[in-house]
């Protein structure tokens, strides 16, 4: 299986505030996209632009393993 690290810092600012975040893995990085999504597009709307994301995989997509791209 493939493993992804991730070394970022992220910096978000809206009016009300704002957040650090160093995510280390894609998930951490999801939950991080997520919650600013829910922030900015309210929960309805990002629920419908995370939606677009997974059409484009077939329901059973395993990521990289056996595609030859590991």
């Amino acid at each position: 299986m493939t493993t992804v690290s991730i070394d970022a810092d992220i910096k978000a600012k809206w009016p009300q505030g704002h957040s650090s975040y160093s995510p280390g893995s894609p998930e951490e990085l999801a939950i991080i996209g997520i919650d600013l999504l829910v922030k900015e597009l309210g929960t309805q709307a990002a629920q419908s632009f995370i939606a677009q994301v997974f059409e484009k995989y077939p329901a059973n997509y395993l990521g990289l393993v056996g595609s030859g791209r590991e």
